[in-house]
């Protein structure tokens, strides 16, 4: 069955948009999407995983949720419980992933 990990908007030790203030969703989806890019390079050179060879049920997605002061944007590991490679990549993420942002990131987020 399709599951999904929360992993977090930004890597744990980094600031992020905060809900409710001028032009969050904006400022939400640049920090989201460049924590997804830095995501996959920190797979690839933590364990060789790319889009083209990670398992079939699992990827790494930007997910919507409620709140009381409106909407916020999460990344999350979208994977099938039922595949245990796919499974352990999000739980590999969440336990040992980046807590920083990357130069890369850094450059995205300057755009």
């Amino acid at each position: 069955m399709k599951d999904y990990m929360e992993i977090g908007a930004t890597p744990c030790e980094e600031n992020c948009a905060q809900v409710g203030s001028d032009d969050y969703t904006s400022k939400a989806r640049k920090e989201c999407n460049a924590y997804v890019n830095q995501l996959w390079r920190w797979l690839k050179s933590e364990k060789g995983i790319t889009k083209d060879n990670a398992p079939e049920s699992f990827n790494i997605v930007v997910r919507s949720n409620p709140h009381d002061f409106g909407s916020y944007l999460e990344v999350a590991c979208r994977f099938d419980d039922s595949d245990e490679e796919a499974m352990e990549l999000a739980f590999s993420i969440e336990e040992n992933g980046p807590t920083h942002w990357d130069m890369q990131a850094k450059k995205e987020l300057a755009e």
